[in-house]
């Protein structure tokens, strides 16, 4: 006996990739936006958190340590000051280079060198003088205490901020470069 077959066969489904549940579309959807959230919140974490004080990463907490912020900041600029030694032999030449020291520091701009000579920190010989090479006052430690750093500058006008000079960076007004 033959069986008679009714031209139908029975067919088996087999999931195809987009119906796996591994794989579906909401599933990527939803990875990708937590990768890129992830990305987000470290970028935003990492810039604008100090958690040493070996990571100088914002001028906000260049402000903050600057001597007497709340005068630097109205009144000039905070810094970063770097002391260094350079030693010149002539005979063989060779320069040598001393362990440099970063401490905070403050600008302050050549139209309020009065708040210096009204505390008796400069003289007026010292701001003629300063004055009359286009330099102005820089100084760290503390105005209030025993005996701040107080020097004449010079500002390097070859000196450029080659971060600002990429493509596409933002640079800053120009009236607040020169002191």
């Amino acid at each position: 006996m033959r069986r008679k077959s009714t031209g139908r066969q029975a067919t088996t489904s087999k999931p195809s990739a987009f119906q796996s549940p591994l794989f579906n579309f909401t599933t990527i959807a939803i990875l990708g936006g937590v990768l890129i959230l992830g990305i987000g919140i470290g970028i935003a974490f990492s810039s604008t958190t100090t958690l040493a004080p070996s990571n100088v990463a914002s001028r906000e907490f260049i402000d903050t340590k600057a001597p007497n912020p709340e005068i630097c900041v109205q009144y000039g600029a905070s810094a970063m000051v770097m002391d260094a030694r350079l030693f010149v032999t002539l005979n063989p030449f060779n320069v040598y280079v001393a362990q440099p020291s970063m401490r905070p520091g403050c600008v302050i701009r050549q139209n309020n060198w009065a708040l210096l000579e009204q505390r008796k920190l400069v003289t007026s010989d010292q701001v003629r003088d300063c004055k009359n090479r286009l330099n102005t006052f820089g100084f760290t430690g503390n105005l209030d205490s025993d005996k701040p750093d107080i020097r004449c500058i010079y500002q390097n006008e070859a000196a450029q901020n080659f971060f600002t000079a990429q493509p596409g960076a933002v640079g800053s007004p120009q009236e607040t470069d020169r002191f």
